[in-house]
């Protein structure tokens, strides 16, 4: 039991950590803006990339007043160093442009709900859980190992 705990923790943690140590940067969907391509509660995978090398069609990632905002790029205007960008789900171009400075990267890969799942394990909820959760599964491993060398330990003794 306390092996399937452990692995469920390492299954949780993996779609966090390995990315981010392939230079991966990892973000939850909250909005509507990029549905239905894009769900609410989507982990977002987004790649370095150069201004220059995004095109039409490319979904980034930026910062707009202290927020991270994933929309589609509409044009890249190279001259004037930005992107005119839309959510897939809006009607309108997105009012103001996107500074090429403002640019985290390009989307490389969306999965739906696993964004959900990365939230809460990440928040503080979530890491206390993960903690009890290892500890649950370090003491059923320390238990059962007294269990067993206690039931070998009385045959010998027979």
């Amino acid at each position: 039991m306390s092996v399937l705990i452990l692995a469920a923790i390492v299954a949780v943690c993996i779609p966090m950590t390995i990315p981010r140590l392939m230079g991966y940067e990892v973000y939850v969907v909250v909005s509507g803006s990029m549905e239905p391509a894009i769900p609410v509660g989507s982990a977002l995978y987004v790649e370095p990339a150069e201004p220059e090398d995004v095109e039409a069609g490319d979904v980034i990632a930026f910062f707009e007043r202290g927020a991270v905002i994933t929309h589609r790029v509409v044009e890249n205007h190279v001259v004037e160093g930005e992107f005119i960008t839309k959510g897939d789900a809006n009607e309108e171009n997105d009012l103001a442009p996107v500074a090429y400075e403002n640019l985290i990267g390009r989307m490389a890969r969306a999965v739906p709900v696993l964004g959900s799942i990365l939230a809460v394990c990440s928040g503080t909820k979530g890491k206390i859980y993960l903690a009890c959760g290892v500890a649950g599964a370090v003491l059923l491993t320390a238990a059962g190992n007294l269990f067993w060398s206690g039931r070998t330990g009385n045959r010998q003794n027979t």
